[in-house]
């Protein structure tokens, strides 16, 4: 659906790319899809995500009625940390994307998958975006990091070093792992909303499972269309928003006059190593089906 949504393609964006939810126009069968979703995620997650998603869910209560209304969602999340969701036609120009995060506010898909795109689609839908994202905006560290990803993101446009930065926000908020006594745990959005990913990335011998580097995941390729070859796992919140906390104006030169590229299977000297994955999942060919 995306774009060829009615509701959406019935508006004119604002200046900043915004739209109305339309919350009142969503019908009982995209509702029904929201709930068989969250159910599905709920029963598959359980001991594999982090604790903060969980306390995320309870207080902004993301199964009520179906498909959450923004409004509501708001008025909660404005007194916790300050953000607010605002809803959004399409992928959005960059800067306009890091404007948004830089002034707390997170672009959200209005539309939803169908029923033939339960397992897999490739543009974010509001499942992904809000599930995926928004309960841990309600944690007041990760609320900071995004905010300051967002500045970062504004500077780095200015180095020509957004293929840079968009391997931190890929590997962090998209494909991050929190290390934990009992094992690797899911937080990153991409991961938390997918059916298969959600088991893969924990609990698979494939893949590799490194400690994060700032550097090292900003020269680090990685896979769009497929279960992830490495996952970075972080200590605590706290590790990845004191890494955003430093000068990245040095950072950014050298990252515009280096072409060096890590790929997704290297194993550097350097890396703090949790797991070293077989690759057996890539090397038979990879492309499982997967939610996104």
């Amino acid at each position: 659906m995306g774009i060829n949504d009615p509701v959406i393609a019935a508006q004119t964006p604002a200046a900043d790319f915004s739209i109305n939810q339309c919350w009142d126009k969503y019908t009982n069968d995209e509702h029904a899809i929201w709930r068989d979703l969250y159910n599905q995620q709920i029963n598959i997650l359980k001991d594999r995500v982090v604790p903060e998603f969980y306390q995320g869910l309870e207080l902004l209560n993301l199964n009520e009625g179906g498909i959450p209304d923004f409004s509501k969602i708001n008025e909660k999340l404005m007194d916790l940390t300050g953000w607010q969701v605002i809803a959004v036609p399409h992928l959005i120009p960059d800067d306009v994307f890091f404007e948004h995060l830089a002034n707390r506010r997170f672009v959200a898909g209005r539309f939803i998958r169908t029923r033939e795109q339960m397992d897999y689609l490739q543009e974010p839908d509001i499942f992904h975006d809000v599930f995926g994202h928004v309960p841990l905006l309600t944690q007041p560290i990760f609320a900071n990091y995004m905010e300051a990803y967002g500045k970062g993101g504004l500077r780095a446009l200015k180095y020509d070093c957004l293929k840079n930065l968009a391997r931190l926000y890929w590997y962090t908020v998209e494909f991050g792992l929190m290390s934990s006594s009992d094992g690797p745990k899911i937080y990153g959005a991409g991961i938390v909303s997918s059916r298969t990913e959600s088991i893969f990335s924990v609990e698979s011998t494939s893949p590799n499972r490194i400690h994060f580097d700032l550097e090292r995941v900003m020269q680090t390729d990685y896979i769009i269309d497929d279960f992830q070859q490495v996952y970075f796992g972080i200590d605590s919140f706290e590790e990845l928003f004191e890494a955003t906390q430093q000068d990245f104006a040095s950072i950014y030169e050298f990252m515009s006059k280096s072409d060096k590229m890590h790929d997704v299977t290297d194993i550097l000297p350097t890396d703090k190593i949790y797991h070293k994955g077989t690759q057996a999942y890539a090397n038979t060919g990879g492309r499982l089906a997967k939610a996104s």
